[in-house]
């Protein structure tokens, strides 16, 4: 075969191998054609010519003969080039075999693609990805982090994974509807009137002669067949009425009316419940139901008595459990009526709190049925997360507010400028404030952005007021905190919450006594120069004075005008100070409690103590001082509470209560405007308990 261009040239490409002329000796008797290839405009045109040999047909090659194809090209050009006859129709008529066979594929460059058709599959993950990469590449345009560098990745293979799953099943089902079978269960309000007439027929036109047995079965019959052609349609109806009425109960229940409701029908259902211990808590006359006759005769006599046995057994049960019902009257001596008591009322605890240990209470300065207590791990070993719960009177069986924290809560306080702030301390050494008016309990500021943050344990924060005769919105307070790592600060309220460092407490050697013949030693240096910040308390005339408590036992009076300026050192206490407290009446004085097993009274002109409590051999945790007395003050001592009157007896406590014997008491609080004491215990309970005989003559109550 040749090939040959427009112009008549051959261009016929050559063999990739040459065998030698020599050796190729052309057979004769051989078939030669020779094919051009002419082009005229748009069409082509073969033109073939045959040439033969001396010998005829006889000695064509077969293939697979094992002769070199080259050999029959060569013989093929040299046959060409000696003679070329025209073909006759004989000859073309004549049938030529031709066999092709493919050589086999040389690979020089595979390079696989980048880039994925708009159709593909994951055409869209694609797109999705390079909209990443673009938006991270705007991102870092304008960064300082961001630097420009040349990298060179491998592209992996790409793979095709696909799952194998079940079969689905695709099933056909029909039935049969007519046009009015649609249009009654579209309108079902028609179908009633109808019925209506067809029964006020019967009973108008058959009035004079009642239908027969057939005519009731072909009415039943009829009834039927419409009941059971009506029945189809209705299948599809109830699947929209479920939805709807799905829809509208969640609307409902999730509407803020119902919860508004709910809230009041709580509130309701509480006062009922704790009627009488309200009332005893608030100093009001309780309320006794009337007796309700009855005329049943000795059954209604008799169930009367069952509930009466049965209410002595829960009046029992709760008498062992500590709880009274001050509702009930319980023979006692005239003496014992006399003498001072305690009476638990109820208790604020719940499944939440169980499990940890309250560490501090404070009352809203303003609404004075709102109480915020701090919970805490048990153990230092425990790793649970703290709380900051909001109980109401309203509500004494679940708190309004829970705050969770990451660390364990070691201070509560409201603010009194802005009653709805609640200052929390944690165990971390964080400080946060809450708004108790927001349902959402992420804190409204926190200390997580401070440079000067504490680093050890807030034990005691306190909002103090700067300008005692002002009112409303010219009230300003400040957020103190004392904190283990030795610095009393104060608190910025702005943007974020920063503070100041206000006194940095100092450690202290103490002198010791030298013996006679003794020789003198190096005094050792203290492993921190700090003093760990136990409590403190600010004067209730001057803020600016305080006391601060450090776990050295001694006692600082400090002043916040003066930068670590100290006004005095009172050493009395042989372990860590954990309250100091002043008092309100009296505000020359103030109490110290400690983990020495006692409790001191100051003077504040005087660094020797006063007198010293110490009752029974166990820490004291918490002390305060009643609000309505300057000589009454209580202690709270492991697992018992004790009620000091001065002006009864320095020397024994007028009441010594176990309030739980199966927990330990941390922390004490004095309720407001009511003779009733609050107690918080390392179970998570919080008891409200009444106080008895108090305010009798010779207390000399102030």
């Amino acid at each position: 075969l040749q090939v040959f261009d427009e112009d008549g040239k051959n261009v016929t490409p050559h063999p990739l191998f040459q065998s030698d002329p020599n050796t190729a000796v052309p057979r004769q008797g051989k078939l030669y054609f020779q094919v051009f290839y002419l082009t005229h405009g748009s069409s082509s045109t073969w033109i073939s010519k045959k040439s033969t040999t001396k010998s005829g047909l006889d000695g064509t090659a077969e293939p697979g003969s094992g002769q070199d194809p080259t050999l029959s090209l060569s013989a093929v050009q040299v046959g060409q080039e000696e003679m070329e006859e025209e073909l006759t129709e004989a000859d073309l008529d004549q049938r030529v075999d031709i066999y092709l066979s493919e050589t086999d594929t040389l690979w020089m460059f595979d390079m696989p693609s980048v880039m994925v058709s708009v159709e593909a599959e994951d055409a869209g993950r694609v797109l999705e990805r390079n909209k990443i990469y673009v938006d991270i590449c705007k991102t870092k345009a304008g960064s300082e982090r961001f630097e420009e560098r040349m990298v060179q990745t491998l592209a992996g293979a790409a793979k095709n994974k696909e799952v194998q799953c079940e079969t689905i099943i695709m099933e056909d089902k029909g039935m049969m509807v007519t046009s009015w079978d649609l249009d009654n269960s579209l309108d079902p309000s028609e179908i009633e009137p109808t019925s209506r007439a067809e029964g006020f027929g019967a009973t108008t036109g058959g009035s004079s002669k009642s239908p027969t047995t057939k005519e009731q079965e072909q009415t039943v019959s009829v009834s039927s067949d419409r009941a059971s052609s009506l029945m189809i349609p209705e299948s599809t109806v109830p699947v929209r009425s479920q939805e709807e009425e799905k829809c509208h109960s969640e609307a409902i229940l999730t509407s803020e009316n119902l919860k508004q409701d709910l809230v009041i029908m709580e509130r309701i259902l509480m006062e009922n419940i704790f009627q009488p211990k309200l009332a005893a808590y608030r100093q009001i006359p309780v309320l006794i139901e009337p007796d309700i006759t009855s005329d049943r005769g000795d059954t209604a006599t008799a169930t009367e008595e069952d509930e009466e046995h049965d209410k002595e057994k829960k009046d029992e049960g709760k008498e062992g459990k500590g709880f009274t019902d001050p509702s009930m009257k319980i023979d006692k001596t005239p003496e014992e009526d006399a003498a001072p008591r305690l009476e638990q009322l109820w208790s604020y605890t719940c499944d939440l709190t169980s499990g940890h240990s309250v560490s501090s209470m404070a009352w809203n300065k303003v609404n004075p049925d709102l109480l915020a207590i701090g919970y805490r791990e048990c153990n230092s070993k425990d790793q649970k997360k703290g709380l900051a719960c909001c109980w109401s009177l309203k509500n004494p069986m679940w708190p309004e507010r829970i705050f969770q924290c990451d660390h364990g809560v070691t201070a509560v306080d409201f603010s009194l400028a802005s009653p709805n702030f609640l200052a929390v301390g944690t165990s971390s050494g964080s400080v946060a404030v809450y708004d108790v008016r927001s349902r959402n309990d992420a804190a409204f500021l926190d200390s997580s952005a401070s440079l000067n943050k504490h680093t050890g344990a807030v034990w005691q924060l306190r909002w103090v007021e700067q300008d005692r005769g002002a009112t409303g919105g010219d009230k300003k307070e400040r957020l103190m905190c004392i904190s283990a790592d030795g610095r009393v600060t104060e608190w910025l309220i702005q943007q974020r919450l920063d503070c100041i460092d206000l006194m940095k407490l100092r450690r202290t050697e103490r002198e010791k006594k030298k013996l006679p013949g003794e020789k003198e030693r190096k005094s050792e240096a203290p492993i921190s120069q700090r003093a760990a910040g136990m409590c403190f308390d600010f004067h209730p005339e001057d803020t600016d004075i305080y006391l601060a408590g450090t776990d050295e036992g001694h006692i600082y009076q400090c002043s916040c005008s003066g930068k670590e300026q100290v006004l005095g050192t009172y050493r009395g206490h042989k372990g860590p100070v954990y309250r100091v407290a002043w008092n309100p009446s009296s505000t020359d004085m103030f109490l110290s409690c400690s983990a020495d097993w006692s409790t001191i009274l100051w003077h504040r002109d005087s660094q020797t103590p006063l007198l010293t409590f110490s009752s029974v051999s166990a820490f004291v945790h918490d002390i305060m001082w009643s609000p309505k007395s300057a000589f009454i003050f209580a202690a709270v001592k492991e697992s018992r509470v004790e009620i000091w009157d001065l002006s009864v007896s320095i020397f024994n406590p007028v009441i010594s209560h176990a309030a739980n014997p199966e927990a330990n008491l941390t922390s004490i609080l004095f309720a407001k405007n009511t003779n009733c004491l609050l107690l918080g215990d390392s179970l998570g309970g919080v008891g409200v308990w009444e106080l008895f005989n108090l305010d009798a003559p010779g207390s000399n109550k102030v």
